[in-house]
């Protein structure tokens, strides 16, 4: 069996059509299935993240390119511990670099965020979200400019 580097797995996922695929599964709706879309979401989130860090991928994110971003903005609130926790990480990570911010925004996770920064059960995602807010010019300029008007 070939194993292969985080990097050239998730290229490997998108060139094979892993995102979508995994999207498609969603379609079912069973708890458990979305259970797993949604954890298998927020490790391509955490690798790809780190690689984003690492400096080995730059640009946007897969997950926002290959159409991601509404089905987990979708189920960031979901009724289900383990789908929203994995959903809230994956938008955490996601967060985390400012090339996303905008795609971010755009597509409704900017509020979800910030829902996740105040009201996660979990110190540790709520405390991300918090650093990630905070830590994004971007995030925070639109913060400003919808208190300006009286929005949040």
């Amino acid at each position: 069996m070939l194993m292969l580097l985080p990097d050239k797995l998730q290229t490997k996922l998108r060139s094979e059509g892993g995102i979508k695929a995994l999207l498609g599964m969603a379609r079912c709706g069973h708890p458990d299935v979305l259970s797993q879309v949604a954890r298998g979401i927020a490790n391509f989130a955490k690798c790809e993240s780190r690689a984003s860090t690492n400096g080995i991928k730059s640009g946007r994110s897969v997950l926002i390119n290959d159409g991601a971003l509404p089905w987990i903005v979708q189920n960031a609130n979901n009724d289900s511990s383990p789908i929203r926790r994995h959903i809230e990480l994956a938008l955490c990570h996601l967060a985390q670099h400012e090339v996303n911010a905008k795609d971010m925004i755009s597509g409704g996770a900017l509020w979800e965020l910030v829902r996740i920064s105040r009201d996660c059960s979990r110190e540790d995602i709520r405390s991300l979200a918090r650093r990630t807010l905070n830590l994004s010019p971007i995030f925070r300029a639109e913060m400003r400019r919808l208190k300006d008007r009286s929005m949040i």
